[in-house]
C-alpha cells in the first residue's frame, strides 16, 4: 500500500480545499520519506486524524475525539470558517496490488454542520471509477488491507511510542494487534467458533430436561464472563489509581529531596560534623602557632639571611688569606735566598720572582677586596646561618604550608557542611514533607492491596469460567445420541487440541523470528552497542525482556527514557518486517523525548529504512536544521510540505518546503 494524496476540504484548521501530494518518488526514482513541518498545535496531529478518518469512519480513533458521538465529532471537525452551504470532507488517495495489479483506491467522505443521521456520506472509487458496493462494505474491505487492529502499529506519535516503552506488561489492544499482525488470531478465531458449533449441536440433541440443565449451566458461564467482564474494568480502573499514588509517591519523595527535608533529617549529624571539624581546625592553628613561635618568621627576612650568610664567608675567606699571606712571604723570601744561593741564571731567578709577586699580588687584592668587614661573624656564627638558611627554616616552611593545606581543606568542608544546613528544611517544613512522604507511602500501599485483590478476584473468577465450561462439555458429552453430532463434537474436539498445539507452535516460530528481528533492528538503533546483546518476548504477554552478553537479565529501569523509545520503535519495526505487510508509516512527534545521539541513529537509521513510505509530521525542534540536512544527503525525503498557521485567523495552510529550505 502506498499513500498517493490527501485532501483536506473546511476539515479542522484547514480552510478551503488544500491538497497534499503523498507519493514517495522524485522523477520516479523512490524516496521513502515525506517531511511534513508544522509548530504544536499547527495541524500535524489533524492530518493523522484525517487519515484514520478517511479509513475507518466512524471506528477511527482520532486524536481529539474522546467520548464524543460520531455525529458531535464530525460538528467539531468543520473549519469555524466555512460557509454554511460549503461541504467539509476529506479524500484519501492510495495504490494497493490486487492479483499482482496496481489499483488505485480514492476514499471521500463529506458531511456538513449536523449532518443527516450523523453520519458522514462515503464514496469510494477504484481507478477512478466509482464503486457503491464497495462503499457499501468499505468496513469490510478495509480490514483486508489495513485492519484496523494493527493500524496504531503503522499510525502512531511519539506519545504513544513513549506509553509503549515505559509500561511493564503489553496493553491488550496492542497484544490483540500484534496477534493479528503476526496472523496468530486467525487459530484463536477458529477455535471460537468451533466452540460455537459445538455448543449448537450439544443443545439439537440434548433432551429437554438435559437442555434446561444445559441452559442453567450456559447461564451461569454467561453470568461468570460478565462477572470477568466487570472485574477486568474494575481492575484497569484501580491500575489508573495505582499508577497516579506511584507518581503521586515519586513527586513526594522528589519534592522531600529538592526542598532539604533529607539534609533536615541529618541535621544532628551535619551539626556534630561541623564541631568536630571546628576542633580539628582549631588544633591545625595551635600547631601552626608553634610553628611560628620557632624560626619560622625569620623567612620573612630570607634575602637578608642569605646576604649574611654570604657576607660571613666572604669574611671568613679574607681572614684565611691575611694569615696565608705572612706565612708564604716569609716563605717566598727563603725560597729567593736558597735559589740565589743555587747559581742559577739571573733570567730565569728573574722568572721566579715574577711568578712569586705575581701570586702575591693576587692574595693581596684578596686581603684588600674584603677590608670592609662589618659582619665579623665567626665560624661557628657562619655554620649557624648556613643550618637555617639552607635546612632548618626551609622545613619550618613545609611544614607550615601542609598545615595551612589542611586547614584550608577543612575550611572548605565545614563552608560545605554549613551550606547543606543552609538549605535544610525548617522543623516545620521537614513535618510537612515528611508527613507528606508518608501519606503518599500509605496511598500507594492502599492501592496496590487494592490491584492486588481484584487482580486475585479476577484469576478466581477466569478459573471458575474454565471449571464451568470443563462440566459444560462433561455435561454434554454424557447426553449425546445422534452419531453424527457426536462424531462432530469429537472431531471438534480433536480439532480444538491440534489448534492449541499449531497456535502454540506457530507463536513460537513467529515470536523466534520476530525475537531476531527486533534484536537486529533495536542494536541498530542503539549507540552502546554493549548494553543488550538479546530481546526476548514472551509467548503469552508478548512484553520484552533484555539480556547481556552474559545472559543475564537487563532491568529495564538501567535503559534511559531514550533507549525505551528506542526499544519500543524497534518492536514496531520487527513486527512490520516480520509480519511481510507492505504498509505505509506515519509518525507524529517522531523526536520529541530523544538525546542527540539516539535522535542521530533514528533520522540516519530508521526513517530512511522503516518502510516504503515514511510519512513524519515534525516541529523545527525535533527535526531540526541538523536532521534534515542528513536526510537530504542520503536523498531519503521525496517531498517537504510546511504548515504554516495563521494565529490571528486560526487557519492553517499547507505550504512547499520546510522550515529550513534545501
Amino acid at each position: 500500500m502506498i499513500f498517493l494524496e490527501l485532501v483536506l476540504q473546511n476539515f479542522g484548521s484547514y480552510c478551503g480545499r488544500q491538497v497534499i501530494n503523498l507519493r514517495p518518488e522524485i522523477d520516479n526514482n523512490p524516496r521513502p520519506i515525506i517531511l511534513i513541518g508544522g509548530m504544536n498545535g499547527g495541524g500535524k496531529t489533524t492530518l493523522m486524524d484525517a487519515i484514520r478518518l478517511s479509513l475507518y469512519g466512524h471506528r477511527a480513533q482520532c486524536s481529539n475525539r474522546g467520548n464524543l458521538s460520531y455525529s458531535d465529532f464530525l460538528n467539531q471537525s468543520v473549519n469555524k470558517y466555512a460557509k454554511p452551504e460549503e461541504e467539509t470532507g476529506i479524500e484519501l488517495l492510495f495504490e494497493h496490488i490486487l492479483n499482482n495489479v496496481p489499483v488505485e483506491f480514492r476514499i471521500k467522505r463529506t458531511w456538513k454542520k449536523n449532518p443527516r443521521n450523523g453520519k458522514d456520506t462515503l464514496g469510494v472509487l477504484v481507478d477512478d471509477w466509482p464503486d457503491a458496493a464497495l462503499a457499501k462494505t468499505w468496513d469490510e474491505r478495509i480490514e483486508d488491507l489495513l485492519p484496523l487492529g494493527i493500524s496504531n502499529l503503522f499510525l502512531f506519535d511519539g506519545e504513544q511510542v513513549k506509553e509503549l516503552a515505559e509500561m511493564e506488561t503489553t496493553p491488550s489492544l496492542v497484544v490483540e494487534a500484534i496477534e493479528s499482525l503476526l496472523g496468530l488470531e486467525l487459530a484463536e478465531r477458529l477455535a471460537v467458533d468451533l466452540d460455537i458449533l459445538v455448543n449448537r449441536k450439544r443443545k439439537a440433541i440434548a433432551e429437554t430436561k438435559d437442555l434446561a440443565t444445559l441452559e442453567e449451566i450456559e447461564q451461569k458461564l454467561n453470568f461468570q464472563k460478565q462477572e470477568y467482564d466487570s472485574a477486568k474494568q474494575a481492575l484497569a480502573s484501580i491500575q489508573n489509581q495505582l499508577d497516579k499514588a506511584h507518581e503521586e509517591h515519586s513527586s513526594a519523595s522528589e519534592k522531600f529531596l529538592s526542598e532539604g527535608g533529607k539534609i533536615a533529617g541529618e541535621r544532628s549529624q551535619l551539626e556534630k560534623q561541623l564541631h568536630d571539624l571546628g576542633a580539628d581546625t582549631e588544633e591545625v592553628r595551635n600547631k601552626l602557632r608553634e610553628v611560628a613561635g620557632e624560626i619560622l618568621p625569620l623567612a620573612l627576612i630570607s634575602p637578608l639571611l642569605n646576604s649574611a650568610k654570604i657576607q660571613a664567608d666572604k669574611e671568613h675567606h679574607a681572614s684565611q688569606a691575611k694569615i696565608a699571606h705572612d706565612v708564604l712571604q716569609e716563605r717566598s723570601q727563603r725560597l729567593l735566598n736558597y735559589i740565589s744561593e743555587l747559581g742559577l741564571a739571573a733570567k730565569q731567578i728573574n722568572k721566579i720572582k715574577d711568578f712569586i709577586e705575581l701570586e702575591e699580588r693576587e692574595l693581596q687584592q684578596e686581603i684588600s677586596s674584603n677590608e670592609a668587614a662589618w659582619l665579623n661573624a665567626d665560624r661557628e656564627t657562619s655554620n649557624l646561618l648556613a643550618n637555617i638558611s639552607d635546612r632548618n627554616l626551609p622545613n619550618q616552611i613545609q611544614i607550615a604550608e601542609e598545615k595551612l593545606k589542611t586547614l584550608k581543606n577543612i575550611e572548605a568542608e565545614i563552608t560545605s557542611t554549613e551550606r547543606q544546613l543552609a538549605v535544610a528544611a525548617s522543623p516545620e517544613a521537614y513535618e510537612k514533607l515528611t508527613n507528606a512522604v508518608r501519606e503518599a507511602q500509605a496511598e500507594l500501599v492502599a492501592a496496590q492491596t487494592a490491584y492486588d485483590a481484584k487482580k486475585k478476584l479476577s484469576e478466581d473468577l477466569w478459573d471458575a469460567i474454565e471449571k464451568t465450561k470443563k462440566r459444560l462439555g462433561e455435561y454434554s458429552q454424557e447426553n449425546i445420541d445422534r452419531k453424527n453430532d457426536e462424531h462432530i463434537i469429537n472431531a471438534a474436539a480433536k480439532v480444538q487440541s491440534t489448534l492449541k498445539v499449531f497456535r502454540e507452535k506457530l507463536t513460537l516460530r513467529k515470536l523466534n523470528q520476530l525475537e531476531s528481528v527486533v534484536t537486529e533492528c533495536f542494536l541498530y538503533l542503539l549507540h552502546k552497542s554493549d548494553l543488550v546483546h538479546r530481546v526476548a518476548i514472551d509467548s503469552k504477554t508478548f512484553s520484552l525482556s533484555l539480556y547481556d552478553l552474559q545472559g543475564q537479565l537487563v532491568p529495564k529501569h538501567r535503559l534511559s527514557a531514550g533507549e525505551k523509545q528506542l526499544l519500543a520503535i524497534a518492536f514496531l519495526w520487527g513486527l512490520a518486517r516480520v509480519s511481510g505487510r507492505k504498509l505505509p508509516i506515519a509518525i507524529d512527534t517522531p523526536l520529541g523525548r530523544l538525546d542527540s545521539s539516539h535522535r542521530s541513529n533514528l533520522v540516519e537509521r530508521y526513517f530512511p529504512a522503516a518502510s516504503h513510505q515514511v510519512i513524519l509530521l515534525s516541529t523545527d525542534t525535533e527535526i531540526g536544521e541538523l536532521e534534515v540536512k542528513k536526510l537530504r544527503e542520503q536523498e531519503a525525503i521525496a517531498r517537504e510540505y510546511l504548515l504554516k498557521y495563521d494565529s490571528s485567523a486560526r487557519q492553517t495552510v499547507v505550504e512547499g518546503g520546510y522550515f529550513w529550505e534545501a
